[in-house]
Order: structure tokens, then C-alpha cells, then sequence
């Protein structure tokens, strides 16, 4: 089970709406996309939408993690 998503493994949508993939359907909105825009290696947590018809795998995209950069030197 796919639990995260990038906007690689999202296929680098550039507009929102829903599209398919191989864990569900999965609607993407405008603020998260400016968020992968500003911060192309950030990692969303898939959430399962509570309204959701139950034999369909609907999410959307919930909090999001950027991964750890080097530290920077102190001098």
C-alpha cells in the first residue's frame, strides 16, 4: 500500500483535478501543486477520502515533508 506520494510518482501533474493511479484515484487542488512547484521534493501523505464510495480507493493529499538537506557548515 502506497501510504506517501511525489510529484514524480504523481507523474509531475501540472493542473489539479483527479487522476487514476495504481493505489487509487487521487485529486490533486491548485495549493498542492504550488507546493510541489516551490518544493519539487516534497513528499505528501495520501489520505483516504471519508466520503468515499467503498469500493473505491479515493485520496487526497494531506501534510507534506520535505526531505532533510545537508546541514550547513559552520565556519
Amino acid at each position: 500500500m502506497v501510504d506517501k506520494v511525489t510529484w514524480q510518482k504523481a507523474g509531475r501533474v501540472t493542473k489539479p483535478g483527479r487522476y487514476l493511479f495504481r493505489f487509487g484515484w487521487l485529486t490533486v487542488t491548485a495549493e498542492d501543486l504550488k507546493v510541489w512547484q516551490q518544493f519539487p521534493e516534497a513528499v505528501f501523505t495520501l489520505v483516504k477520502k471519508p466520503d468515499a464510495d467503498p469500493d473505491t480507493d479515493e485520496y487526497h493529499l494531506g501534510l507534506f515533508e520535505l526531505p532533510a538537506g545537508p546541514s550547513p557548515e559552520k565556519h
